[in-house]
């Protein structure tokens, strides 16, 4: 079984982004993505209705990073501070060396290719620190951008699921991408 720990945090960096724990600081960008309908559009959650709700789901992050479940990072521009977006790994399955990806950036930093550079710099954390065998992403099947990301990043198809959840009054699709560390480029 893979055994995990996130003590001391790590700070993570890219070309052009850095990584670091979420705080309460980042209450504010927290709500601007959690409420934001268009982000949370391919994202079966509620929407976030107060700074309270975006503290809560930054406690839960750090909670999952402090119990070494699950780690999340605020992504941030180099030279600036403010969360641009959150991602990491959650639905962890140390008994498989397997968890699954997760991310979401803010509207003004879509097509700039972020998030692609992001998940680039997480799966290396993830196979070549932490010894993940497998990492998965689930998405809409309508999310085309999700599916560039993931597509430009090594990862294939493995399943389409037909109205296999429901949310909101309605039946929903989802796609599951996986990459396996032993084709991680």
């Amino acid at each position: 079984m893979l055994t995990l720990n996130f003590s001391p945090f790590p700070i993570l960096t890219s070309e052009r982004l850095q990584f670091r724990r979420l705080n309460e600081e980042d209450v504010h960008e927290v709500f601007e993505l959690r409420s934001n309908p268009e982000i949370m559009k391919y994202i079966p959650r509620p929407l976030a209705k107060s700074n309270d709700e975006a503290l809560a789901h930054i406690k839960l992050i750090n909670d999952n990073i402090d119990a070494n479940t699950d780690i999340n990072w605020a992504v941030t521009e180099k030279g600036n501070n403010k969360c641009i977006g959150i991602m990491g790994f959650y639905r962890t399955q140390p008994e498989n060396f397997r968890t699954e990806l997760g991310y979401m950036i803010s509207p003004e930093h879509h097509n700039k290719g972020y998030v692609t550079e992001a998940v680039k710099t997480l799966l290396n954390y993830a196979f070549n620190e932490l010894n993940f065998h497998s990492i998965e992403a689930v998405i809409d099947p309508e999310n085309i951008a999700s599916e560039r990301v993931l597509q430009k990043n090594g990862f294939v198809k493995e399943a389409h699921f037909i109205e296999n959840g429901f949310y909101n009054g309605k039946f929903m699709d989802t796609v599951i991408y996986s990459l396996l560390k032993r084709n991680f480029k």
